[in-house]
């Protein structure tokens, strides 16, 4: 049988355990409410991205509840509160300083909207699509390294918070999520040129014209927010000579996810297309004419006898 006079007697020469113990019990009912919450907000909001910015929302709420109650709690008083944290913050600036560089890098990234999930960055030489942010890390799904062009490389990686204030953040798809591309064709000089020229501009015209559409709207919009001058949204073909072939450089704009396998469809059918033209057009490669093969003289001695 549990001895009440025995446990009352503890409790008042043990007032720090208790504190403990009970601060430890208010812990665990915060960290069950914020699990609980969660789980509702999962099954009840459709959208994922509203699910995850108020997941997101509810979990960084009960930490700074956490954070504040543990500081009241053991400092006896509100009043003491701006003593506590001036001391709290001293003593971390020192040992912690990357985590409370972190820390500060995740509350700029979420006021400044530096970037959020989904968005395609490239920060610290490493480039990929940004899968979650939380207090500490931002999580990326790589892209490229071993792998060629625009495709995953199948590594996630987590990249400290800190970086957003050491280094330039290239953002594929904020405000404006197209990218320009380009490639090069080489046309031989005895082709027709002229029809080449009709036929590379039909095919991006009507290969990227959802993409210039789209994007048209979305140009003028960041032109109005930025001091920036207006650009040329429109596919464009210019034209260079070279010492083997015209080279054609056509120019375009397309969507930051589809770069690569927009550049696959418009090379295939402007191939196709010059395929059809029965040789008036011609497609160049380097090579090497011979002219003439020189003398080779022999001789012979006729001295050697058997």
């Amino acid at each position: 049988m549990i001895d009440l006079k025995v446990i009352n007697e503890w409790i008042n020469t043990n007032p720090l355990w208790v504190s403990i113990i009970k601060f430890i019990i208010i812990l665990a009912l915060i960290l069950i409410a914020i699990h609980w919450i969660r789980r509702y907000l999962k099954k009840k909001i459709s959208s994922t991205a509203i699910r995850y910015k108020a997941q997101k929302g509810i979990e960084l709420v009960g930490y700074a509840l956490l954070f504040f109650l543990a500081i009241v709690y053991f400092s006896g008083s509100i009043k003491d509160f701006s003593i506590i944290i001036g001391l709290f913050t001293a003593g971390l600036a020192f040992t912690l300083q990357e985590l409370i560089l972190s820390i500060a890098g995740s509350i700029y990234i979420f006021l400044v909207k530096v970037y959020k999930p989904g968005d395609r960055i490239e920060i610290n030489g490493i480039k990929g699509d940004v899968i979650d942010v939380d207090s500490i890390y931002t999580t990326m799904m790589e892209i490229g390294q071993w792998v060629s062009s625009d495709n995953y490389s199948g590594r996630i990686v987590k990249l400290s918070n800190a970086f957003v204030f050491k280094g330039p953040i290239y953002n594929y798809s904020q405000d404006f999520p197209f990218i320009w591309d380009e490639f090069n064709l080489p046309i031989r000089y005895d082709s027709d040129i002229e029809l080449a020229k009709s036929i590379i501009i039909t095919i991006a015209s009507e290969t990227l014209s959802e993409y210039t559409t789209n994007s048209k709207t979305q140009w003028e919009a960041v032109v109005n927010k930025f001091y920036i001058e207006d650009a040329q949204v429109d596919p464009t073909l210019a034209i260079s000579l070279t010492d083997n072939w015209i080279q054609f450089n056509l120019r375009y704009i397309v969507d930051f996810k589809k770069r690569r396998l927009t550049k696959h469809i418009l090379n295939e059918k402007i191939l196709t297309e010059i395929e059809k033209t029965n040789g008036k057009i011609i497609l160049a490669s380097t090579t090497v004419e011979l002219i003439k093969i020189p003398d080779l003289k022999i001789k012979r001695d006729d001295a050697i006898k058997s």
